[in-house]
């Protein structure tokens, strides 16, 4: 049996209908951190989906309380790691390579960047998984998530979602 998971991160406040209609067919959402918002920007979507989180650098007391900075989880057979800061394959933040040296993920996901990129990592045996950033805050000129299923031993079905930024005003 697989789970089929929603991916965001970087939502800085902002998490709308078309995230919500994207996300409408999964299990679960997790969440890399950067909630942005008050308590109730995160029921928000708490309420809507199951959530599975961690915070961020630019999180609050609120979320740090209610989310971890990293979280490990064994699903469908594989060890999966998210955290906030991630870096990318090669060039791993210090407390990420410490996660990947400790847990050996078969998947390993971050957010911070803002740049959506999915890769294999063959010097670390996993898949690489930044969702991008789904907020307003950033650079990025479109506003991404991902979807997913994982489970008997991988990740299969992936799917982005790409919302363009500069429409989000009128339509969040």
């Amino acid at each position: 049996m697989s789970l089929y998971v929603g991916l965001i991160s970087d939502t800085h406040g902002v998490f709308g209908e078309p995230f919500r209609e994207f996300f409408s067919p999964v299990d679960v959402i997790w969440h890399a951190g950067d909630w942005g918002g008050d308590e109730a920007f995160v029921r928000s979507i708490t309420e809507f989906k199951p959530v599975v989180g961690v915070h961020g650098n630019c999180d609050g007391a609120f979320v740090r309380y209610e989310y971890p900075a990293y979280q490990m989880m064994k699903v469908g057979g594989l060890t999966v790691v998210m955290t906030h800061i991630g870096g990318s394959p090669g060039h791993y933040y210090p407390r990420a390579r410490q996660l990947l040296d400790t847990y050996k993920p078969d998947v390993f996901i971050c957010g911070h960047s803002h740049i959506l990129k999915i890769m294999n990592d063959r010097q670390r045996s996993l898949l690489y998984v930044n969702p991008g950033a789904a907020g307003l805050q950033g650079w990025q000129i479109v506003r991404t998530a991902l979807r997913f299923r994982i489970g008997e031993g991988g990740v299969k079905d992936m799917e982005v979602f790409e919302y363009p930024k500069n429409s989000s005003i009128f339509a969040d």
